[in-house]
């Protein structure tokens, strides 16, 4: 049976501008391959409502899960929640469970639980939380979506956070061999061997260091015998590297 399959929604008209850039699609795709869930596709879009929910509704059907990072702070363009909520038809409020979290937190910091801050308590009615252990806002998981926040190591505790709930299937092992030769003497060769291990992932990401061409060969999959045997075949028709 094959791994569950992911997409990752990144949020914000700072990603989007330039003026941040992402890390959370790169931590997720890690932990995403440590626990057997293959991340399929990375879509952006801004602070824009009808692109979230048009999104959300694409990707949900198309991938086992979806991961949404950004949008769910205390201000105005904070509308991630909302557009989840719209895109499964469903009422947004305030939670009380979440409500509670949020009032104690802010209560041992000495700071007012104004009506911005009550926004991160709005929660999609059937929803289920996701536990921020570093500024307590939750996230929440709604049919295969998870929604989490844009801060990178919020974003990665939250994913701790969730991991645990989530079915994954064999971990994805790779090896990499570097050839020191260029695509083109190479590209046939390794085209048949792609073809003879249809059931790996075999990929060439070229380099040129001190004017010379090469490639690293990665092979990847979730079954070490036939990564052990496809990289052993791999180096017989390229020995010590092509050179």
């Amino acid at each position: 049976m094959p791994n569950p399959t992911a997409a990752i929604l990144i949020i914000g008209d700072e990603i989007l501008s330039g003026r941040t850039r992402d890390a959370n699609m790169h931590h997720l795709a890690g932990e995403l391959t440590r626990i057997g869930i293959t991340l399929k596709e990375v879509r952006m879009v801004a602070d824009e409502k009808p692109a979230i929910v048009a999104a959300v509704n694409a990707l949900r059907a198309s991938h086992d899960h979806l991961f949404t990072s950004g949008g769910i702070g205390p201000t105005h363009d904070d509308i991630t929640a909302d557009a989840v909520a719209e895109a499964f038809g469903l009422t947004l409020g305030i939670r009380e469970d979440a409500r509670a979290l949020l009032a104690a937190h802010y209560d041992r910091a000495g700071l007012e639980f104004n009506a911005a801050r009550q926004r991160m308590a709005r929660i999609p009615e059937g929803a289920s939380l996701i536990e921020n252990p570093i500024s307590i806002a939750p996230g929440f998981s709604l049919g295969n979506v998870h929604v989490l926040a844009g801060v990178p190591n919020i974003f990665q505790a939250m994913v701790a956070s969730l991991l645990p709930r989530l079915a994954g299937g064999k971990p994805l092992l790779s090896q990499t061999l570097r050839i020191d030769q260029g695509e083109g003497v190479i590209a046939g060769p390794l085209g048949m061997l792609a073809a003879e291990f249809a059931d790996l992932s075999i990929g060439s990401y070229p380099f040129i260091q001190n004017g010379a061409y090469g490639a690293n060969i990665v092979i990847r999959g979730s079954d070490p015998a036939r990564i052990d045997l496809a990289m052993s075949k791999l180096a017989a028709l390229f020995p010590k590297g092509g050179a």
